[in-house]
């Protein structure tokens, strides 16, 4: 299922990797994202055809969709694991993601089984998430 950033739609902000900070899970955007402007909407939804996970922020006029690939379900595993609200960056903004762990967890669970996502990435997400799926 592993796809390349390439193939996510190219003016939408994507996820570059994954870090921590004590107990808070940090998410970093690819370098020239600019988040100014931007509120976390408190919403998740996927794109199977990117086979991303998709965080909504709001700028006041449109949702803009955060993708999440795959490289990145570890850190966001963590993230559910941890139970602290994790951040998105970028340069020298900062927001906290509200409601992803609420939204991951319901996505991953209606996920799980559901060939409706694409088999492919239905068993994706099942390997990525299985200690949560298994809890």
């Amino acid at each position: 299922m592993h796809r390349k950033d390439e193939d996510i739609v190219t003016n939408q902000p994507i996820v570059q990797s994954a870090g921590a900070s004590g107990n808070i899970t940090e998410f970093t955007l690819r370098e020239g994202t600019d988040l100014s402007g931007m509120q976390p909407a408190g919403r998740m939804i996927t794109d199977t055809d990117s086979g991303t996970f998709v965080y909504l922020l709001d700028d006041g006029e449109r949702f803009v969709h955060v993708h999440f690939p795959e490289e990145i379900w570890p850190g966001m595993a963590t993230a559910l694991q941890s139970g602290e609200t994790p951040v998105l960056l970028s340069g020298q903004h900062q927001l906290e993601l509200v409601n992803f762990a609420d939204e991951l967890e319901m996505l991953v669970f209606n996920i799980e089984g559901n060939d409706n996502y694409g088999e492919a990435f239905s068993t994706a997400v099942e390997k990525a998430f299985s200690q949560i799926l298994s809890a």
